[in-house]
């Protein structure tokens, strides 16, 4: 493990006019913060724009992207794998049964355990994000060159998996 002292991600009193009263994370040098800060701007973003132009908002979007990559998941697999909780993964679900975007099949007799895939509306409207979806990274990723997307990329992989084991070992 490296060596990252705290004062890299602190601010402390008097440091500037806008110091806090006791040291505290600095909103601009403690990762982190950065990346809450900005997922929940581009959470918040996105689900503006697909509620404008689309109808659903990223939460659904993100089980459409799931279920293209992985027809036939299950609310468990789902949630595993996006790192949601399995309420919201079931209650996107049935809004999206609902608006016929999805399908289910029971396994086992348990109407529990459910595989869902999508319907030709839910892929038909996974086309038609995924445009907009990719416009949208090009402009949040305008001014990196390729290399740079790639660092960028293997820094978040690795933040992920040094969060697995973090979570892993709090159980």
């Amino acid at each position: 493990m490296t060596d990252l002292t705290d004062d890299l991600f602190l601010i402390h009193p008097n440091d500037s006019t806008t110091s806090p009263a006791a040291p505290t994370l600095d909103f601009t040098r403690t990762p982190t913060v950065l990346l809450t800060f900005a997922g929940n701007r581009f959470t918040r973003s996105a689900t503006k724009d697909y509620l404008e132009k689309f109808g659903i908002g990223v939460m659904d979007w993100r089980v459409l992207v799931m279920l293209t990559r992985e027809p036939g998941s299950s609310v468990s697999h789902a949630a595993q794998t996006m790192g949601i909780d399995k309420a919201a993964v079931s209650r996107a679900l049935q809004r999206m049964g609902k608006a016929g975007l999805v399908t289910s099949e029971t396994l086992l007799k348990d109407d529990r355990r459910k595989d869902w895939t999508l319907t030709p509306f839910g892929h038909d409207l996974h086309a038609r994000i995924l445009e907009r979806a990719l416009e949208r990274q090009r402009h949040l990723l305008s001014g990196f060159d390729p290399s740079e997307v790639e660092a960028f990329t293997g820094y978040l992989r690795r933040f992920l998996e040094n969060l697995e084991t973090l979570n892993a070992s709090d159980q």
